[in-house]
């Protein structure tokens, strides 16, 4: 079956994606030949985006995570606007993303599952205060709470941090309810995110990425081409 054919049999398709979807609206991966971890810097990316550094040299922490890892400029692609639309036409249950730049949201999709959080959401370490993207973007310095003058902490998942226990809970049970799993933009290397795709039990399974994965080999369709080129071409009915 071809991919439309695919979602036109499908009921209750998952979308589960990862950092190659962004790629198309400009934001870098971690780990091709031009992502994060393959540039220079004074410490490691994934050392600098721990929770351990964080508490440890929170100046040089924010540094990087302002310089590197928000792009609010960024607009959603052919792929954020497909799947937004693949929903509002109740083809479409959930997004599951492992990026945190809120251009699902953006592109108008609702039921999102960000399993490594959000750049949009921040709050102080001490007294949870809230503060917006803006906040942290414009602070002069590295940001403080204005309330208690606490450090600020990123809504986003560091290494040596757990997932969300709702959030998890919610991907798996959307997978294990779907009837089309589509992955896309993503290596799968990333756990535990990547292991809840094997729970889809479901009829069509749809993996769109560049590179192998370790879904191929269980798919019924793998498509290795730009993401956003093979979601402009679908048309939803």
């Amino acid at each position: 079956m071809t991919l439309q054919e695919i979602i036109d049999d499908s009921k209750r398709i998952v979308f589960f994606g990862g950092a190659g979807v962004s790629t198309e609206s400009g934001i870098p991966d971690f780990r091709s030949q031009d992502g994060l971890y393959n540039q220079k810097y004074k410490y490691p990316p994934e050392t600098i985006i721990s929770r351990s550094f964080y508490e440890r040299d929170y100046e040089e922490f924010f540094r990087f995570y302002r310089d590197k890892m928000i792009f609010s400029d960024a607009k959603p692609n052919a792929a954020h606007l497909k799947l937004a639309e693949l929903e509002r036409a109740g083809k479409l249950s959930a997004v599951i993303t492992q990026n945190i730049d809120g251009l699902h949201q953006a592109a108008g999709s609702r039921n999102v599952i960000e399993l490594h959080g959000s750049i949009h959401r921040n709050y102080c370490f001490k007294c949870a205060e809230p503060y917006p993207l803006d906040y942290i973007i414009n602070y002069d310095g590295t940001p403080y709470c204005e309330k208690c003058g606490g450090r600020i902490k990123p809504d986003v998942v560091l290494y040596e941090e757990s997932l969300n226990g709702d959030d998890i809970n919610r991907a798996v049970n959307e997978i294990m309810n779907a009837d089309t799993l589509m992955i896309g933009g993503t290596s799968l290397v990333v756990y535990p995110a990547a292991g809840f795709v094997n729970y889809f039990n479901g009829k069509h399974l749809v993996v769109i990425n560049r590179s192998p994965t370790n879904a191929d080999k269980n798919a019924e369709l793998v498509i290795s081409d730009s993401i956003g080129k093979v979601f402009a071409d679908i048309e939803v009915r």
